[in-house]
């Protein structure tokens, strides 16, 4: 398996490191593993943001 580094995976997904790093805190991102920098999974697929999502009335 392919691992990138959290810089990578902002890049990636388009959003900042240290919401990359959050993210792996809070454990929203399966399979990333820490060893020393996390390394997530090429393949990991990037969380729904909560905040995005419309309520209907």
């Amino acid at each position: 398996m392919e691992y990138l580094t959290t810089e990578e995976i902002a890049g990636k997904w388009g959003i900042s490191k240290r919401r990359v790093q959050r993210l792996v805190q809070d454990g929203r991102i399966e399979g990333a593993v820490k060893k020393g920098v996390w390394l997530i999974p090429s393949s990991a697929k990037k969380p729904i943001d909560p905040r995005k999502i419309k309520k209907e009335d």
